[in-house]
């Protein structure tokens, strides 16, 4: 059996991978985490999927053992800004489709709309974000029963979530890489601040040690890249080729800033907001203490100081004297993600660029496949082919799912978003893309491999951004609406008690503050 792993860098991604493999090992094998003081966490990834509440869970965490230290809050949806047109607004929630009759709400609504917004006709999520509400009571109970919270005598991943749990979190992920770290130094798990200046291999091309400037050598059976884009071990010291999705995906380069605000009297929206741009978007995070913004955008189509000043000028005054942090992305993915002894995960792994917040979902996914496909001294081959194979379909259907996104928007007023209908297609897209102007996507019609997405997610991306008709199906044309009608009413009336009973967002964490 193996005896030791290392892990190569810390943040959100070195720190989340340590301390779950102590969570699902303990004390049965070693790990020890080496990271630089002079290399921090880029934080860009401060939003979240509603799946990562398993991370937290399986790590034996409550939501009031963490979010009070990260500031963490609430994310129901994402609000998307400006992509259909200026002006208009819709959300992506975590909230599956009520379906009547055999039909999802959605189609009956393309039948005959009620109004001009689907996502509040046809879910609750978006009347809860447009008021600011919490998804959970001052009690802790949540605004629905039976939405994924079940109780488990066993440790829960991915694979359990079999209903959509309502909200994901936003967070300062420097906060909670330093909590993971406390958390899994007090569990064993070894801590070393240092540089690495070396890494060896033996006469197969695996590795042996990394050398770091003060402690010398670190030996290992298995290691860890958590390096970030630099991949210092998979790029650099293995040479495992980078795919790039830059001929799919332009946006390459970000600029943030973190913005101090009195978000009591700004209030929490419980959501991400994506704002189109004109070489881009940006996001806004809202933090108990703060909100995390930034500009993500293509390097072709503007210039950091264009992007800068640009994101400068929608935050406002409170931006002044501020520090940004500009950041060059590396958007693909490596060819491999496990090879010989070595497995990247995080950002020398693969990222797709922020918008829908994939990039703790991969680090989780990474993760929980690795604990499943864990090898033994026999290095089962097949073991690290079907990892790789599971990691690679998952960014490749993010990745579609994200260009179906720049693809569909209506938005056209500039040579950035006109561009964004000219791109080559993933393989599969095109092809879909028709299909679903016959018959919005269902599970059969989507991406067919696990990449973190339902079929709900894409009708209400095509719904919002406008830019490719649909239509809803024949047969409804030859069916009562009459309990689709009752379906609507009723969502509409639990929409108007929620918004009356629910507490604020900032009223429900403010207790824990």
């Amino acid at each position: 059996m193996l005896k030791s792993i290392v892990v190569v860098g810390g943040g959100t991604s070195g720190w989340m991978t340590a301390s779950y493999l102590s969570a699902a090992f303990g004390d049965r094998i070693s790990v020890t985490v080496v990271e630089s003081a002079r290399v921090g966490t880029i934080g860009v990834g401060e939003a979240t999927f509603s799946t990562v509440r398993h991370f937290f869970e399986y790590l034996g965490l409550s939501e009031q053992d963490w979010m009070p230290a990260c500031n963490a809050t609430y994310k129901l949806a994402i609000r998307f800004e400006n992509w259909r047109e200026q002006g208009h607004h819709f959300y992506h929630p975590f909230e599956r489709q009520r379906v009547v009759d055999g039909f999802n709400l959605t189609d009956w609504w393309l039948r005959e709309p009620r109004s001009d917004r689907f996502d509040k006709d046809c879910f609750l999520v978006g009347t809860l974000c447009d008021n600011l509400k919490s998804p959970r009571h001052l009690d802790g109970s949540l605004f629905e029963k039976g939405l994924g919270e079940q109780q488990h005598a066993y440790r829960t991943t991915l694979s359990e979530q079999t209903t959509q749990f309502p909200y994901a979190y936003h967070f300062d992920a420097s906060l909670v890489a330093d909590y993971l770290r406390d958390y899994a130094v007090a569990r064993g798990v070894k801590h070393v601040v240092d540089d690495v200046v070396d890494v060896a291999q033996d006469e197969r091309g695996w590795i042996t040690h990394v050398t770091t400037r003060e402690r010398g050598d670190l030996a290992g059976d298995l290691f860890v890249d958590c390096t970030g884009f630099r991949s210092l071990l998979m790029a650099k010291t293995l040479g495992e080729p980078f795919e790039s999705y830059q001929s799919t995906l332009p946006n390459d380069s970000a600029v943030a800033l973190r913005v101090p605000l009195d978000m009591e009297r700004k209030g929490l929206r419980p959501c991400t907001t994506a704002t189109a741009q004109e070489a881009g978007w940006i996001w806004t995070i809202p933090l108990f203490d703060r909100i995390g913004t930034g500009y993500v955008y293509a390097s072709d189509y503007s210039t950091p100081e264009q992007a800068e000043q640009r994101l400068r000028e929608f935050v406002g005054p409170a931006s002044e004297g501020l520090e940004a942090n500009h950041i060059k992305m590396r958007i693909g993915r490596s060819r491999r993600h496990w090879v010989n002894n070595c497995v990247a995960i995080g950002l020398s792994s693969g990222f797709v660029e922020p918008l829908e917040s994939t990039g703790i979902f991969f680090i989780q996914n990474a993760i929980e496949q690795l604990v499943k496909h864990f090898p033994d001294s026999n290095w089962d081959e097949g073991l690290r082919n079907t990892y790789n194979t599971l990691i690679s379909r998952c960014m490749d259907g993010v990745r579609e799912f994200l260009v179906m996104h720049y693809y569909a928007a209506k938005r056209q007023d500039n040579e950035y978003w006109k561009d964004t209908k000219k791109r080559p297609l993933p393989d599969g897209l095109a092809e879909r893309l028709e299909r679903w102007q016959t018959r919005i996507p269902d599970s059969e019609s989507i991406y067919p491999y696990y990449h973190g997405f339902e079929s709900y997610s894409y009708v209400c991306m095509l719904l919002g951004l406008g830019g490719v008709p649909l239509k809803a199906s024949p047969a409804l044309n030859l069916m009562d609406p009459s309990s689709a009608e009752r379906e609507f009413t009723l969502l509409a009336d639990q929409a108007r008690d929620l918004e009356r009973s629910l507490p604020t967002q900032y009223e429900y964490f403010a207790q824990f503050h």
